[in-house]
């Protein structure tokens, strides 16, 4: 294609032109998912994911109890073909309300884990430090996609997910699946396609999340 001699003004229809080849939703860096490896486990985090926020933030500083819930999917393809899924992890986030903005968290699972005295930030990340999905067995070149989502909603239908046996898997992505109501708060951030070579690998913390 010839070359615009230096100054010309650029037509009209060249800057539709332009518009039609860009991406219709270019990808944001504040939604993106960082995934490293430690061997056993691909790890994320996501600075841009701000939970603590809105309504949830003002019933916690009225000093209810918030709960989140949060997985991880892998998938073979472009978000299809599951591979396999983490375990749902709970964290149940207080307002400490004689401390300036700080606030704890618990998480349940096979080995309860809690942290306290912290600010909005840090417990955001520390929530996402503890989720994690098992990638052993995977080959070190075969590209595959990841998912994180994360959700709390209303006590009727958190009581559903949250039933007598446990966690309902099921009722989960069933409610990550339908549209969200007036109080329900919903994330999904994805990444992919990625290769374990290819990934930042971090020190193992010896336990694995199958």
């Amino acid at each position: 294609m010839a070359q615009r001699p230096p100054g010309t003004p650029i037509s009209r229809r060249s800057w539709l032109l332009a518009g039609l080849a860009a991406p219709l939703f270019p990808a944001r860096a504040v939604d993106s998912l960082g995934v490293t490896f430690d061997g056993d486990n691909l790890r994320v985090s996501a600075p841009g994911l701000h939970f603590l926020t809105g309504t949830r933030l003002e019933h916690l500083k009225d000093g209810a109890t918030v709960v989140y819930l949060s997985q991880l999917t892998l998938f073979s393809d472009r978000f299809l073909t599951v591979l396999r899924r983490s375990p749902l992890e709970r964290f149940v986030v207080s307002y400490d309300i004689w401390g300036e903005d700080k606030f704890s968290v618990t998480v349940s699972g096979p080995v309860p884990r809690s942290a306290s005295n912290l600010s909005a930030a840090a417990t955001e990340a520390w929530c996402l430090e503890t989720v994690a999905i098992n990638a052993s067995g995977m080959a070190p070149n075969r590209p595959f996609w990841l998912r994180l989502d994360m959700g709390t909603t209303n006590q009727k239908d958190l009581a559903s997910v949250l039933g007598e046996s446990g966690i309902s898997l099921r009722n989960f992505i069933l409610l990550l699946g339908r549209k969200p109501g007036a109080d329900d708060t919903q994330w999904s951030r994805e990444a992919g396609p990625l290769r374990l070579t290819e990934l930042a690998h971090t020190p193992a913390r010896g336990m694995r999340n199958e």
